[in-house]
């Protein structure tokens, strides 16, 4: 089929949720896809996030195509090599005791807001909890999830949502305080807010948050579906502030490409869960656990944090000085290879005329850039994406 025949048949049966780009993937090599007409684009956004190893590594493909030849799938019913091995890859990388697998992100945070009810029950006897989120946060669709999003578009259409959800500001430590209560049974967060704008925590912000969970017996989650699995130069983004959560979202790169997540837990809080509790068909099996594994041994042989490290600052230090250089925009943050453009009007055209010059990008939002390429991503990668963009940014007027 032709670009046009694929472009029809999508929009006759899929869903409306999506503002898609008229552009048909058809394959991709290292940081480059390719569409159906043999057009070229730089990678920028990996699949928002995702893609930390870039595209058609061998190593990767050939552990997947041996696992399918093995087993794919049988159920959580009986136990695997690749999911224990997994586990254990994912206790190591984040500190925590017990790991829960699951498909998405979503169904991270899902699992990781009744975990923390389920705690808060076993102590209170009582099911009246209540969790503190932030504003601008996004932790996904799902109606659970959605109910601590704090941005009011992506919640209101779908109200009522789940109930006893208190909103704080992200970064400003007397909101939280203020919405403490002895109810109060999880505050969840992303280290890194992702949608709401590439902000990072600030440090004294996250460790004081950290006190007043530990002095009340509150769980504290840390939301690094984005931000984690090495994106901003460390397995973790919680590992940079000297602090660890009670329980801890994980998914997009942690794969890189098949759809798995997780959520992990300190043995305190992961004990509150008891056979029947909860539960997935497909989470953690073979298949996607060959795939984890993998994606570890990769990141220690190809050295992507170092990797993340030095292109990630010399991104930061690129994008500076596009922030000095227009006027239009206003603010340049992030960490890592999770950074982020804020600009003084809509970039949705600037966005579109990026994909049309070879540049694959995202927004964060109405208003800002996000880069978030392939972890494997080279410092002549970043001067290539500089071109590109400063030569659609100089025809802005």
């Amino acid at each position: 089929m032709n670009t046009q025949e694929i472009i029809s048949i999508a929009e006759s049966s899929l869903m409306k949720t999506y503002g898609r780009y008229k552009i048909v993937l058809d394959k991709g090599d290292g940081v480059t896809l390719y569409d159906t007409e043999g057009k070229t684009y730089l990678d920028f956004c990996a699949g928002i996030a995702v893609f930390a190893l870039g595209y058609n590594n061998k190593e990767y493909n050939d552990a997947l195509k041996a696992q399918i030849d093995k087993l794919i799938h049988t159920s959580n019913y009986y136990y695997s090599e690749p999911a224990a091995l997994a586990a254990q890859n994912i206790k190591n990388a984040t500190g925590m005791d017990r790991v829960f697998f699951t498909n998405s992100g979503t169904e991270a945070n899902e699992g990781a807001i009744k975990l923390a009810r389920k705690y808060y029950y076993i102590n209170h006897g009582k099911a009246d909890s209540e969790i503190i989120a932030m504003n601008h946060s996004f932790h996904g669709r799902s109606i659970g999830s959605l109910s601590v999003t704090g941005t009011k578009k992506y919640r209101e259409a779908f109200e009522p949502l789940i109930g006893g959800v208190k909103w704080a500001e992200f970064n400003n430590i007397e909101s939280v305080k203020a919405s403490v209560s002895e109810k109060t049974s999880a505050i969840i967060m992303e280290t890194i807010q992702g949608e709401g704008g590439i902000y990072p925590a600030d440090e004294d912000f996250i460790k004081e948050v950290r006190r007043i969970c530990d002095e009340n017996d509150i769980v504290l989650i840390f939301d690094e579906v984005q931000c984690g699995m090495g994106r901003t130069g460390t397995m973790y983004a919680y590992q940079q502030y000297g602090v660890k959560p009670d329980i801890v979202t994980t998914a997009k790169a942690l794969g890189c490409g098949v759809p798995v997540g997780a959520f992990c837990a300190n043995e305190k809080v992961a004990a509150a869960f008891a056979p029947g509790d909860h539960g997935t068909t497909y989470g953690g099996n073979p298949f996607v656990c060959a795939a984890i594994n993998k994606v570890f041994e990769l990141f220690e042989k190809e050295n992507i944090l170092s990797n993340v490290k030095e292109v990630g600052d010399y991104l930061f230090e690129k994008l500076d000085e596009i922030a000095d250089k227009y006027d239009f925009i206003s603010e340049h943050r992030g960490r890592g290879l999770m950074q982020g453009l804020e600009f003084k009007m809509p970039v949705k055209d600037i966005v579109a005329k990026c994909i049309d010059s070879g540049l694959m990008l995202i927004s964060a939002g109405t208003q800002i850039i996000r880069f978030v390429p392939p972890l494997v991503i080279t410092k002549k990668n970043v001067d290539d994406m500089i071109v590109i963009l400063t030569g659609v940014l100089d025809g802005i007027e």
